[in-house]
């Protein structure tokens, strides 16, 4: 059973973007980027929140404003990475039991979404959930840069095992296409694993750091959610993230 109580949202964030340098600390609305995320993690209302930051400029924002922020390794090569560390530090004993990473970059996403990826765990042998949006523009299915869960989702199954993360489809994919979003629910005891593996083969040749789980027999669930959160990548996404939060200001 998943409680409340013994979930943790954690939420990576590193100033050296290569795209968007500085991007956790940019301003939406007078607010920095990454308060935003914090604020709908809050929102999702799923447990404690807690935002790893590779600087502690970033930790210093957080707790500003009345979060729970630490500063981990700048070295650490993965947000993966920087929550299990961030975890080490944190909970040391391991009171938290369900983990989600929720990406410092997602400052639109709905707080529901970040819900029904922790209800991906309620079965057992799920080790770790994800999401995903039905893909229903032709351009995004033939896009490598939308990343697509392949599952057997639809109308009638709102959550199923992960088979495979590919950029590009083939004669081997049926349709309808699920474009993964980047949160994760883990059992803590599986985060801890995934952390201590090496960079798989898939993982290495695709750039998907998720293919890591499935490339060492780790049961991922994929649960559908009904939309997809911009993600802040560079200055004109930052102008559309701008955008969609004056609208709901």
């Amino acid at each position: 059973m998943i409680e409340f109580n013994n979930t943790i949202v954690v939420i990576p964030s590193r100033m050296a973007s290569v795209r968007l340098p500085g991007k956790p600390l940019a301003d939406v609305h007078g607010i920095p980027m990454i308060v935003h995320v914090w604020k709908r993690a809050v929102e999702a209302n799923v447990g404690k929140v807690l935002v790893a930051a590779a600087e502690n400029e970033i930790a210093d924002v957080i707790r500003s404003h009345g979060g729970d922020a630490l500063a981990t390794d700048p070295a650490l090569r993965s947000g993966s990475d920087r929550v299990a560390a961030a975890l080490k530090l944190r909970d040391p004993q391991g009171n938290f039991t369900a983990v989600i990473n929720l990406q410092g970059d997602l400052p639109t996403i709905d707080p529901l979404a970040i819900q029904r990826c922790l209800a991906g765990l309620t079965n057992e042998t799920v080790d770790i959930a994800t999401i995903a949006a039905r893909i229903e523009a032709d351009g995004d299915v033939r896009n490598p840069n939308v990343v697509k869960a392949i599952a057997p989702l639809g109308e009638g199954r709102e959550v199923a095992y992960a088979r495979d993360f590919v950029r590009s489809t083939g004669p081997e994919h049926d349709a309808p296409f699920w474009r993964h979003i980047n949160v994760y629910a883990y059992r803590r005891e599986a985060l801890d694993r995934f952390a201590s593996l090496p960079v798989s083969t898939r993982e290495a040749l695709r750039k998907l750091e998720q293919l890591r789980a499935l490339d060492n027999d780790m049961h991922m669930a994929v649960v559908r959610v009904d939309s997809v959160p911009l993600s802040v990548g560079v200055p004109a996404d930052l102008e559309a993230a701008r955008a969609i939060l004056r609208k709901k200001s």
